[in-house]
């Protein structure tokens, strides 16, 4: 007769290890990349509690500074393009608050993060800044992760103190690296998973949902959560091409979009919740800010062009964009319909797809980086659905 194993006693059950994202609420891009991280982070059996910098600061500071933000970028651009040079060239990058806001700041977000945190991870370069200042000091005792959003790396995305940075390209880690940047990583992007490539059919559906032409090439013009940039005349522009029509996405901006109808734009949307399936209705994006949606659109397998840039980031996420082969950077009117073409029916759309789709299959994600400076095994997650490829192109 076999002997019975030993009583194993109670069961217990195992607890996630625990990981905190800090982003902000300035415009959307940075909360996205947030969401996108925390989806991965969760599917490979972590905790995630996510913070937004701007609720942490004192006394409501940080929604004036990020109001403040936006006006300068729709009111006094060339305002906004000198602050971001002369903060871009600056050494003393914790400077960004003045000292009490900045302890005021490290204290809430001392108190928010639960003793069992194993790591943060920052989305936003003034999270960096207050992050790596109290990792220098001793104060934080978990690794900081930077994961950069954007394709071009501003000074203040590299703050002294971070055990890491996560770049979604090599353009953006070798930039990030001449900075100075420690221990820099090209993880890929982190977008929404349900971005991927359309069907014909989802395709349909989607026109139809929207009212968009069934047969049309449709040109999805974006212009960030703002809803910020010359984005009237790019609409115009575009529709004068006669090689796409302009379906507008204003985000927040409600008097951008009652202008443009006034204007005769006849697919103008405000803030859109299913953007995947918008982007599923269109070709091709173009965009002025180089930001979030410029890598939903990679995911999408739609080719993205750069027109009408914001300053500052805009203009250097463009540039870069367009150097890693991503993103055609349209810099005048005279180049537009012929580029738009070029994306629509050419080699070159089919490049810059086949291009953006890879930057999000090659690179290994940022879970396994994360978890490592956490010294965590991240559990297995389920794959993503495959997108369906037609003939060779991804629809």
């Amino acid at each position: 007769m076999p002997t019975p194993d030993p009583d194993p006693g109670p069961s217990r059950a195992v607890t996630p290890a625990r990981i905190a994202v800090v982003s902000a609420g300035v415009g959307a891009g940075h909360d996205g990349a947030a969401a996108g991280l925390a989806q991965r982070l969760t599917a490979h059996g972590f905790l995630v509690d996510r913070h937004d910098l701007l609720d942490l600061m004192p006394a409501g500071t940080g929604r004036l500074l990020a109001g403040s933000y936006r006006s300068l970028l729709a009111w006094a651009p060339d305002g906004y393009q000198r602050l971001y040079t002369a903060t871009d060239r600056a050494t003393a990058r914790p400077g960004v608050l003045r000292p009490s806001l900045r302890r005021g700041t490290e204290r809430r977000l001392l108190r928010a993060l639960p003793p069992d945190t194993r790591a943060v991870v920052s989305t936003y370069p003034g999270a960096s800044q207050v992050l790596g200042a109290m990792r220098l000091r001793g104060d934080l005792a978990v690794p900081v992760v930077t994961f950069l959003t954007d394709f071009s790396v501003h000074a203040m995305w590299v703050a002294p103190g971070v055990d890491a940075h996560l770049a979604v390209h090599a353009v953006p880690a070798a930039q990030a690296h001449a900075r100075g940047a420690c221990a820099v990583s090209v993880v890929g992007p982190a977008t929404d998973l349900r971005f991927a490539p359309a069907t014909p059919a989802q395709r349909d559906t989607a026109r139809a949902r929207f009212g968009l032409p069934a047969d049309a090439p449709l040109a999805l013009l974006v212009a960030g959560s703002w809803g910020v940039g010359p984005v009237r005349r790019a609409a115009a522009e575009i529709g004068a091409t006669g090689a796409a029509v302009p379906v507008v996405v204003c985000g927040r901006n409600r008097g951008l979009a009652e202008r443009l109808r006034r204007e005769g734009v006849p697919h103008v949307f405000g803030w859109v919740d299913d953007v995947p399936a918008l982007m599923r209705a269109c070709d091709v994006l173009v965009q002025n800010a180089g930001g979030l949606t410029s890598l939903e659109a990679f995911a999408g397998g739609l080719p993205v062009l750069s027109y009408r840039c914001i300053p500052g980031h805009g203009r250097t996420n463009a540039e870069a964009l367009e150097e890693a082969g991503l993103a055609a950077w349209v810099r005048t009117p005279d180049a537009l319909g012929g580029t738009l073409d070029a994306l629509l029916h050419g080699p070159r759309g089919r490049a810059q797809r086949a291009a953006g789709l890879a930057l999000h299959r090659a690179a290994p994600g940022p879970v396994p980086v994360i978890a490592a400076r956490a010294g965590l095994t991240p559990a297995a997650a389920p794959p993503p659905p495959r997108p369906l490829v037609l003939d060779g192109d991804p629809r």
